[in-house]
């Protein structure tokens, strides 16, 4: 991933939101990592550069984010966040873990690092 050097103030923020909610989304997976990512840049303070390491906002990596407590923490609120409604009933709403190789808190950590992606491309496209 791309660090950048355009530093936030509310109308980079403005823009890069409008930007991505105009994205379109077309499975509810997409639909969530979007979701994240207008939480992800709306937490950037004024002023700080837009780059992976604040949108970390001091967690290591997209892991010790989820299981930081810094994005959703009821397994319910991730699954209903990603999924379509079939996985929501396969899953009884978030009760199931996702598969047998992750918990929720994982699958969270791969929207939010997707997440992230999205946002430094959208920044690094509206360089261009």
């Amino acid at each position: 991933m791309t660090n950048t050097t355009i530093y936030t103030t509310p109308e980079t923020k403005a823009t890069i939101i409008k930007t991505i909610e105009s994205q379109k989304a077309r499975s509810c997976w997409m639909k969530g990592v979007k979701n994240y990512a207008i939480n992800l840049i709306d937490k950037v303070d004024e002023g700080a550069p837009i780059n992976e390491l604040t949108l970390l906002n001091g967690a290591d990596d997209w892991s010790a984010y989820s299981y930081g407590g810094s994005a959703l923490i009821y397994d319910y609120d991730i699954a209903k966040t990603l999924c379509t409604p079939s996985e929501l009933k396969k899953t009884g709403n978030g009760f199931k873990q996702p598969n047998n190789r992750e918990t929720w808190l994982d699958v969270q950590a791969r929207a939010l690092y997707q997440a992230a992606e999205l946002i430094i491309n959208t920044v690094n496209s509206l360089i261009l």
